[in-house]
C-alpha cells in the first residue's frame, strides 16, 4: 500500500468513526456513572466508538479522536494545526504528549474488568521528528506491555501514513478498584 492509498483510508476511516459517534449522539462531555457501570473498559471503549458515551472535551481542543480498540490496543488520529504551535513555531510538546497518552491510557484501558480503573503514574514521550500543520493526520497507536493488579505499562508510536515515526512514549498506569456506585 503506498502512503498516499494509507492516507486515504485512515480519512475515510476517520470520517466513518466520526460520523458513527456523532449519529449515535455522541458528543463531547463525561459519561454518567450508570452509562458505565457494569462494563469493561473495552465496553466503554466501544460505547464511545458508538456514540453511546460521549468523548473527551480534549478530543475537539487539540483535533484528535478515537479511531479503534481491540484488546491490549488504541488508535488515535490527529492533525496538528497552527493553534497547537508553540511560541517558536513548532508543535507544541504537549499536543504529542496528550495524543500519546490517551493512546497508550486507552490501550491499558481496554483491559480493564468491571469495577477497575486507572490513572497515569508515569509518561515518557520522545519527539523524533517535528509535526507541523502541512504533516495532515498522524496516528497514535498504544499497546499494552503488561496489565497486572497493581500495575499496567504501554508503548505508544505517533506515525504518519509513510510509516515514518514522530513520536514515541511509555508509561506506567496504577491500577485500581472504583469506587462503589450508590
Amino acid at each position: 500500500m503506498t502512503p498516499q492509498d494509507t492516507l486515504t483510508q485512515w480519512l475515510e476511516q476517520s470520517t466513518a468513526v466520526r460520523a458513527r459517534m456523532t449519529a449515535g449522539g455522541g458528543k463531547p462531555g463525561l459519561a454518567r456513572p450508570e452509562q458505565v457501570a457494569g462494563k469493561t473498559g473495552l465496553e466503554i471503549m466501544q460505547a464511545m466508538l458508538a456514540g453511546g458515551i460521549p468523548y473527551p472535551h480534549i478530543a475537539e481542543t487539540l483535533d484528535f479522536s478515537l479511531i479503534e480498540v481491540e484488546p491490549g490496543k488504541a488508535t488515535f488520529q490527529g492533525t496538528p494545526q497552527l493553534k497547537h504551535y508553540n511560541p517558536l513555531g513548532s508543535v507544541h510538546g504537549g499536543w504529542y504528549a496528550t495524543l500519546l497518552d490517551s493512546a497508550v491510557g486507552c490501550a491499558v484501558h481496554t483491559m480493564m474488568p468491571a469495577g477497575r480503573g486507572y490513572t497515569t503514574a508515569e509518561l515518557s514521550v520522545n519527539i523524533v521528528r517535528a509535526a507541523s500543520h502541512k504533516s495532515g493526520p498522524l496516528r497514535a497507536i498504544g499497546m499494552v506491555i503488561h496489565c497486572g493488579r497493581q500495575l499496567a505499562t504501554a508503548e505508544g508510536r505517533i506515525v504518519g501514513p509513510d510509516g515514518k515515526l514522530y513520536a514515541h512514549a511509555t508509561t506506567t498506569c496504577l491500577v485500581f478498584e472504583l469506587p462503589k456506585q450508590g
